[in-house]
């Protein structure tokens, strides 16, 4: 059985793979990469959990503060505002 193949359905395969693949691999618009909290954690230990929808954040100054439940909370659009942190000593 011979098998011809002329330019037309040739070129008609290569664009129908073609489109197919850019469907396939294309990214949703709606990807954040990344969700709502955001999470540092520095070389003293101190853990900064922020809220990035609002701007709230807390603070531990340390990894045992943390475990002791020992948060400072704070707004972060009210804190650079004032340029004042809410930081108890």
């Amino acid at each position: 059985m011979k098998i011809t193949l002329d330019t037309k359905s040739l070129s008609i395969g290569f664009l129908a793979a073609a489109i197919g693949f850019a469907t396939i691999s294309s990214k949703s618009v709606t990807d954040t990469g990344g969700g709502r909290f955001r999470t540092e954690i520095n070389n003293n230990n101190a853990v900064v959990i922020l809220d990035t929808e609002n701007g709230n954040y807390i603070i531990a100054s340390d990894m045992i503060d943390a475990a002791r439940g020992k948060w400072i909370k704070g707004e972060f659009y009210n804190t650079f505002k004032t340029a004042k942190g809410n930081k108890k000593e």
